[in-house]
């Protein structure tokens, strides 16, 4: 699974074992038990990465084996593609731009774009969209 989270000063990824219904039920029960609002509903998420990233050709042939169009990897110019996965958004500010975004991806599809997330970041070349 991987886990978007977006706060004030930008976002991060992570890449993460645990199932998403397992993880969205704990978020829920947490919410629940402090008294805390959450609003949780289906959404996309999207974000640039450098073109010329290593690799990148492999995340794309695993977005085309997706369902559903979970993935999507498009070309915006000559310096960025944009990458756009469908998945679940949480947050405590039902009109603020924070919270969580989640999305489960095959395997190899996760690890390849965490890979490629650690990469572009290590140039400090990833906006959000």
């Amino acid at each position: 699974m991987l886990k978007l989270i977006y706060t004030e000063n930008g976002f991060d990824l992570e890449l993460l074992t645990q199932g998403v219904e397992e993880w969205l039920t704990n978020r829920v029960v947490l919410a629940v038990r402090s008294g805390t609002e959450l609003l949780v509903q289906p959404s996309t998420a999207a974000f640039l990465l450098p073109s010329d990233l290593t690799h990148l050709d492999e995340l794309v042939k695993a977005s085309q084996t997706q369902v559903g169009e979970i993935l999507a990897v498009n070309v915006c110019d000559r310096q960025w593609v944009e990458v756009v996965l469908q998945g679940t958004w949480l947050t405590s500010e039902p009109d603020g731009d924070e919270g969580l975004f989640v999305s489960k991806l095959s395997d190899r599809a996760e690890l390849f774009l965490y890979q490629l997330w650690q990469e572009a970041g290590d140039r400090e070349e990833v906006i959000d969209c």
